[in-house]
């Protein structure tokens, strides 16, 4: 096992001179590297923008259902908490790391970090986004237009994948490293372990193999792929393993998703806590389980306390909620401390909940009731045709111009001027700078592409909607 997993280097070494650097130095007294990595990431913009993506329910008016923020601060908080379970039960399970210095911070950072690259209207977002490259695929990757003359240089094979499998995970990891402004131009500059933590999938497109649970996605980007290398060499790990703690936040993904979105459902009154009740000591593989007995004894109680019947509801969606996470917790865990040894070693261990059938009933509940809702899909359907005019109209202001080896050359349609304009400065900049490095994410088309899915994924679900009802005004079609 590496000694360096904690590794506290920052990919800019120097913060600066004179005030800058004493009051880095004074923050330094107070607050773990770790602890400033949480705190960097608290406030920043891409976080913020969390608050108008949608979890399940999109741009719901009831302000109780939860966002993509509210969904990111749940899985930090349960990646704390499980993270402090393992270590009380046993001090040496993260090889020595201080609990409030490092593995707490740590976890915060990366459970709030885990979303950050999704496009808005979430998952829905992502298939639009790779549908509109898989209908393109002939040749948006080897040519100038669909029938026109061939790329420079043609976009590898592999790396393709990473546009027409898009994801957010690798658009988290180049938020958090190029796409913030900084004046080292090295994003919000997190420590190593950090990021190394945040890497859910920790293989390029190379890599990829839908056949195993690490791997299964692309987990960064051909554009970071020198951030990847520099915070493995403060690590000492390697291309296909993962940092320990990256296993606990998956967990609390998977929990969240499990419980909390059961939970918006019985909020939103599409589903009652009776009915979901019901439907889980219906399924054999968990009738029996300890949890729902505790449920039962609470729903009794809720209905004995006399209590008008909908608070006796918001009662029992507490209990419910409440008893789920604390046996989930427990669960992740135990499932950790079962595989500690594997996943200390930096094995391919068994992901936490993967062993958990009351984590599957209830994933299948969220799936019948919350993600299978006709609201649900109505404004999903709505926000992939959304999206995909927003990558055609984008493509065409990104590759429209006079000068084909100048990204920021002058456009040549009133309308690409307009929507040029619109893309943000620090993607722009960040496209126009990785063309003076060398290698396949210098070329011309990959740097487009690029830049293409900055700009779209970075949207909120307001200012998609918004936007494109905007730009479908225009009459002319643009060049996609």
């Amino acid at each position: 096992m590496p000694t360096d997993l904690w590794s506290q280097d920052r990919l800019s070494p120097v913060l600066g001179s004179g005030m800058a650097a004493a009051a880095e130095s004074t923050a330094d007294q107070f607050r773990s590297k770790y602890q400033q990595d949480y705190d960097r990431l608290l406030f920043s913009t891409p976080v913020r923008r969390l608050s108008d993506k949608t979890q399940v329910w999109p741009m719901d008016a009831n302000d109780g259902v939860r966002t993509r923020l509210t969904h990111s601060h749940e899985v930090a908080n349960l990646a704390r908490s499980i993270g402090t379970r393992i270590y009380k039960g046993a001090p040496t399970a993260f090889a020595g790391a201080d609990l409030h210095e490092v593995v707490q911070p740590i976890l915060l950072a990366i459970g709030l970090a885990h979303d950050l690259g999704n496009p808005p209207f979430g998952h829905q977002g992502e298939t639009a986004i790779k549908a509109w490259f898989s209908a393109r695929k002939k040749w948006i990757f080897t040519n100038r237009i669909d029938g026109g003359e061939g790329l420079p240089t043609s976009i590898d094979e592999k790396l393709r994948l990473e546009f027409l499998k898009f994801d957010g995970n690798p658009q988290s990891l180049r938020l958090l490293t190029k796409l913030q402004t900084s004046v080292a131009h090295v994003g919000l500059d997190l420590t190593a372990a950090t990021l190394s933590a945040s890497l859910k999938y920790p293989v390029g497109a190379a890599g990829y193999d839908k056949n195993k649970s690490i791997r299964k996605k692309i987990g960064y980007s051909e554009s970071e792929r020198s951030v990847v290398e520099w915070f493995r060499r403060e690590t000492g790990l390697d291309e296909g393993q993962r940092h320990p703690l990256t296993w606990i936040m998956e967990a609390c993904d998977d929990i969240a998703y499990s419980v909390l979105d059961v939970d918006d459902a019985m909020k939103k009154g599409v589903v009652s806590p009776d009915d979901v009740f019901s439907v889980l000591t219906a399924n054999p593989l968990v009738k029996d389980h300890a949890a729902l007995t505790k449920l039962a004894k609470q729903f009794e109680k809720a209905r004995d306390a006399q209590h008008r019947p909908e608070i006796a509801r918001d009662i029992k969606i507490g209990y419910f909620r409440a008893t789920m996470l604390d046996a989930l917790v427990a669960e992740a865990s135990g499932s950790f401390a079962d595989q500690q040894k594997v996943i200390m070693n930096l094995g391919e261990a068994t992901p936490l909940m993967d062993v958990s059938a009351l984590c599957k009933a209830l994933k299948a509940v969220a799936q019948q009731y919350a993600f299978a809702h006709s609201d649900v899909l109505k404004m999903e359907a709505f926000g992939a045709a959304a999206i995909d005019g927003l990558l055609g109209r984008f493509w065409s202001a990104i590759d429209n111009r006079e000068e084909y080896d100048d990204l920021l050359s002058p456009r040549t349609s009133p309308i690409d001027k307009y929507v040029f304009a619109l893309i943000s400065p620090n993607y722009l900049e960040s496209a126009v700078r990785a063309g003076e490095g060398g290698g396949p994410a210098a070329s011309i088309r990959y740097r487009e592409l690029r830049l293409l899915t900055d700009m779209v994924s970075g949207m909120t679900d307001s200012f998609t909607i918004k936007l494109w009802n905007q730009l479908k005004e225009f009459d002319d079609t643009p060049r996609s």
